[in-house]
């Protein structure tokens, strides 16, 4: 179905800006409601959701190597209720793709092409991320590989010229409500951090596997550090006003003025948005198509790869009417259905899996 090779770089490459592309903007002000001035300490809870996810992610390929959760739903619960459970996944995975591109969408057309309808933005991307991912998983893997650098480079160089109009003394008083606020901050990015399982998708197609573990855990470290960053920047510069920001990074990056020409730098918060945004959707775009070819017992995927990619624009357009709902979801609903598919259900199917191998093993030996 899939002949391609990735190496475990390329996977980290992969991941770091499915988690960070869509929490830059959101995250900071959405932690700042809960945590107030502790919001920086919010990503470091966080980052156990992520650790547990990639944990269980790799246990699941070693017991059935070569295998998606899409396959291995069936060998470790039985056909019909593994077929049942793969349906979730690729219905919350289509959904979530479509979640992702309305809310690009709609970042793009609020704060730069307000005249340019959102359906043309959407559709574009989509297109895009199409020829990609029917290029295969060695070409998606290149590009994220070409585009990361891109990806850092304008935050390096945001946080560089905002280093004059920082306010250290923002952060204090250190947890002076106590450990809960930063805790209950810590939901949201949570929802983030267990996107992480979409590299069961990925192990199969390793080159390296032995540094799979490995990679799989530095990249949770290093979307802790970017996470952790950029809501300092984003306290020392706005305070206590944070929470009341829709995208802070954008009005942080408004804040820089240096000899009174080099100012208005919200092309590099766009840059940062639209290469982290294709990325992500071409990594949950891969997942969905080669899931539901999986799914469906097919050859190949690419045959799937357009009509996926329609239900993803169609899925961006009925989820929600309009941007206040798409923020709603993604304060209420997405954290705990991230956490639930991505991070709780296949804990239970790595359970159940150790069992019947356990069960198995001493049917075995008694029967010896």
């Amino acid at each position: 179905m899939e002949k391609g090779k990735i190496s475990s770089l390329q996977m980290a490459f992969m991941m770091y800006p499915t988690i960070v592309a869509t929490a830059l903007l959101g995250v900071p002000s959405i932690t700042a409601k809960y945590a107030k001035n502790d919001l920086w300490l919010s990503p470091i809870f966080a980052t156990l959701i992520g650790c547990l996810t990639v944990y269980i992610a790799f246990k699941l390929h070693k017991l059935y190597p070569k295998q998606t959760v899409i396959q291995l739903s069936e060998r470790i619960i039985g056909v019909i209720p593994g077929k049942i459970l793969g349906f979730l996944f690729l219905f919350f995975y289509i959904q979530n793709t479509g979640l992702v591109l309305r809310s690009y969408g709609e970042f793009v057309v609020d704060s730069f092409l307000v005249k340019t309808p959102i359906s043309v933005i959407m559709a574009s991307m989509v297109l895009l991320c199409a020829f990609i991912v029917r290029g295969g998983i060695e070409v998606l893997g290149r590009a994220a590989e070409l585009f990361v650098p891109i990806f850092i480079l304008p935050i390096c160089i945001l946080i560089i010229l905002l280093i004059p109009d920082l306010e250290f003394k923002n952060i204090f008083p250190i947890l002076g409500n106590g450990i809960m606020p930063p805790i209950k901050g810590a939901i949201v990015p949570g929802g983030w951090f267990s996107e992480f399982f979409l590299i069961i998708f990925l192990l199969p197609f390793l080159a390296d596997m032995k540094k799979g573990m490995k990679a799989g855990m530095m990249t949770v470290f290093a979307v802790t550090m970017t996470l952790m960053v950029v809501n300092l920047m984003v306290l020392f510069v706005l305070g206590s006003s944070t929470a009341s920001k829709v995208y802070p990074l954008m009005n942080v990056s408004r804040y820089i003025s240096i000899g009174d020409f080099f100012e208005h730098l919200e092309s590099a918060v766009m840059a940062v948005w639209i290469v982290g945004a294709f990325v992500k959707i071409s990594v949950f775009y891969y997942a969905a198509a080669l899931g539901t070819a999986q799914w469906l017992n097919l050859s190949g995927y690419r045959p799937v790869v357009w009509p996926i990619g329609i239900l993803i624009v169609e899925f961006g357009f009925w989820s929600f009417p309009s941007s206040m709902d798409v923020n709603r979801n993604d304060i209420n609903v997405f954290p705990f259905q991230g956490m639930l598919m991505q991070t709780i259900i296949p804990l239970l199917l790595l359970v159940i899996a150790v069992i019947r191998k356990k069960n198995g093993q001493n049917k075995g030996s008694s029967s010896s």
